[in-house]
Parts: structure tokens; sequence; C-alpha cells
């Protein structure tokens, strides 16, 4: 299995999304083996044989896939037939063109898709924590404001990362959340005098919630925690490995 088993079910099949694990893919040792990035080292031409397994998977190889540079701010941008080739600085992505798929890579941050209920837009977010520090999730719903489209017929799907019993952070991280929000405390859980624990995905979840979104559905599962299916930047760090690959995360219009 290369694709995350979908806890939400699209009606109507005018969306195809998904979540990728690291398996069945072309790659080899650290980068074993549906490593989508080219940024970690691992081979150009296995990178993108891994893209095109990916896309095929869902049976979107015939569109082109819309990669930015992830940066980890707040930026989104929409994605028109005037910027389709040119290489853009962002974290998040919109488009109502069909021939195009919007992808997102990862390894512990939450990769986040939104789409309204007529299926005329798609938006596909890289949420790390600056991002979420920075609220990305506001400037996407924003783009849905602007397009005329009620909140209250987006739908988010939040998929796999990294769990909050393996997101130890110091006192320092936290206090940059309560400076923007004191409700943020409730997304920290003390450890001891200096460390303490941030779930991620439930500040996600919130945020949407206060942005007025009311059909929110996340995939739980842990990048940290489940070796076997993702890669995890944190527990390449704690291993003492060198680097580790990317997910990725696919949503088109069809």
């Amino acid at each position: 299995m290369s694709l995350v088993k979908n806890y939400h079910i699209i009606k109507k099949a005018k969306i195809t999304h998904g979540f990728f694990t690291k398996l069945n893919g072309f790659s080899k040792n650290e980068f074993k083996s549906l490593n989508c990035s080219v940024s970690s080292g691992d081979s150009k031409k296995l990178v993108q044989k891994n893209r095109h397994q990916a896309l095929k998977n869902l049976g979107l190889q015939n569109k082109k896939l819309i990669l930015i540079n992830q940066v980890h701010s707040s930026k989104v941008v929409q994605i028109k037939k005037t910027n389709i080739n040119k290489k853009i600085d962002a974290d998040g992505m919109m488009t109502s063109l069909n021939n195009v798929v919007l992808g997102v890579l990862t390894a512990d941050c939450a990769p986040i898709f939104i789409y309204d209920n007529k299926k005329k837009f798609v938006c596909c977010l890289h949420s790390g924590w600056k991002g979420t520090l920075k609220n990305i999730s506001k400037n996407a719903i924003i783009f849905f404001d602007k397009k005329k489209i009620s909140r209250k017929n987006l739908t988010a799907i939040i998929g796999p990362c990294l769990n909050s019993k393996n997101y130890e952070v110091d006192r320092n991280f936290e206090k940059k959340f309560l400076k923007k929000n004191l409700n943020y405390s409730k997304f920290f859980r003390k450890k001891n005098i200096n460390k303490t624990f941030f779930n991620l995905r439930g500040l996600i979840n919130y945020q949407l919630r206060e942005l007025g979104l009311e059909k929110i559905h996340n995939v739980n599962l842990d990048t940290y925690a489940n070796k076997r299916l993702f890669f995890s930047h944190r527990r390449s760090k704690h291993q003492n490995e060198k680097t580790t690959g990317r997910l990725i995360n696919l949503i088109s219009l069809t």
C-alpha cells in the first residue's frame, strides 16, 4: 500500500485526493522508497518516477503536477494559466483548473486539503508549526471568501502528521503561540519545568473551527510513530540519520 486509506469519502467524485505513505516507490537506502523530494539528495530521476507513480495511483498521470517551493510561510497563491509554469515560493495553493494536480511534501508537518461543496475549487496547504503559528489556514479561507464561497460550504481534511506525544518542544516555543492567542495554551501539555508537548493537529482543527468550517476530517496517523509507513524529519534527527525523504499529498479537480 502506498496510498493512505482515507477516512472521508468525497461524494460524487468530482475531486481526487490522496495522502501517500513512503511505500512502493523506487528510491533506495534512507529514501526508501516513495520519496518525492529532490532537495534531500535523492536521485532526481528516481524522484520523478516516484511522483509519476503517485499520480498514476490516483489516475492523474495525464495532468500537470504543481509543487511549490515550500518555505514554512503562510503564503497561499492561486494557480492560474498565467503562473502554471513559474517557480513559486509559498506553502499553499488553490485552483479552479482541472488539468493540474496540487501537491505538498511533508515529513511531520500537516498536509491540509480544502474544497467547496460545489467542487469548483481545491486548496492544498503545508502547515508546519511556523505556518500554523501564522495561521496559513486563515489565508486560504480568505481566498474562498473572495470567490464568494460560504465558509459553511467548505470541507477540510487534515492528513498524517506529527502527534503530540512525539512533539516535544521548549517553553520559548510555547510562548510564541501564547503571544498570538492565549487560547492556544490548551494545545500544550506540560512534560516538566523546561519541556512541553505540542498538539499540532489539535491546533489546526481549532483554527479551522474558529474560521467557521463545520466539516473537518482527520486522518489520525502519526508520522513519527509509524516508521514503516512514513518519513519523519524529527525521527530521523533523533536517530542521527543524515536525511530523510518526503511524503507527497495530492488533490485535483476531476
